[in-house]
């Protein structure tokens, strides 16, 4: 069991659902959490919850206020990384900036944050990092030009840290949530299975992080349902496409 209590945490992407719930729970348990997202203002906010929670306004797509960022907070023990855009999108409605603007949040603002932050970590001997994904990245989904390729090229990135990390004392993990009730699936027209609160699902990431486990997707059954799908061969899954 890993324990939370008088650790720093670096979490990025705080400022609403998600990893906002999740801060007050490292706080309450008590860690020590720097939040970083765009909306300083839901920063601020989120910080009169506990003295634990110290902001850091950031944008990852600015690697120079990535590095700033990271020079700034100085040594810390653990890494979370809950920033997200989605839009839902089928492909017969490419909108190229939408498109470019998931993909740089979801994914490549995490290659920014980790490049910064995992050399420290392999000097010093230890680190944890916990990556935020979706269980929309184990199969190409319908409507999710964008989020979805976003997420697994995320998921691609956490299994090879994990090879390449082991033996370092750099513990890597991914979390997969489902449908999480926030502002970003509000876009959505359709019944979500399993719809779960903000702060329910925190409360499974928090269990992940005390756990050395590599891959936690949540809820069961629906997260059983999409691995099933991921399974299936093709000609099953476009069968009439």
């Amino acid at each position: 069991m890993i324990k939370i209590a008088g650790k720093t945490y670096w979490l990025i992407g705080a400022s609403e659902g998600l990893g906002r719930e999740l801060a007050k729970l490292l706080a309450d348990g008590g860690a020590k959490v720097i939040v970083s997202a765009r909306n300083a203002a839901r920063l601020e906010d989120l910080s009169e919850h506990s003295d634990a929670i110290s902001t850091l306004p950031l944008d990852v797509m600015d690697l120079e206020a990535v590095k700033t960022a990271a020079a700034t907070i100085g040594e810390i023990d653990g890494l979370i990384y809950c920033a997200g855009a989605y839009e839902p999108m089928p492909a017969t409605a490419w909108d190229t900036e939408a498109v470019l603007r998931m993909s740089d949040i979801n994914y490549t603002g995490a290659l920014r944050v980790l490049g910064e932050t995992v050399p420290q970590f392999v000097e010093r001997g230890s680190g944890d990092i916990t990556l935020i994904g979706s269980l929309s990245a184990y199969r190409g989904l319908p409507n999710a030009i964008g989020y979805g390729s976003s997420k697994s090229a995320l998921q691609s990135l956490a299994e090879t840290m994990r090879f390449d990390l082991a033996g370092s004392g750099v513990l890597v993990r991914i979390v997969n949530p489902g449908f999480i009730e926030t502002r970003l699936t509000q876009k959505n027209n359709f019944k979500m299975p399993q719809l779960m609160s903000a702060k329910a699902a925190a409360k499974r990431v928090l269990k992940a992080m005390k756990r050395r486990r590599f891959r936690t997707d949540f809820p069961r059954p629906f997260s059983w349902v999409i691995r099933l799908i991921t399974a299936l061969p093709d000609w099953i899954v476009y069968r009439g496409k």
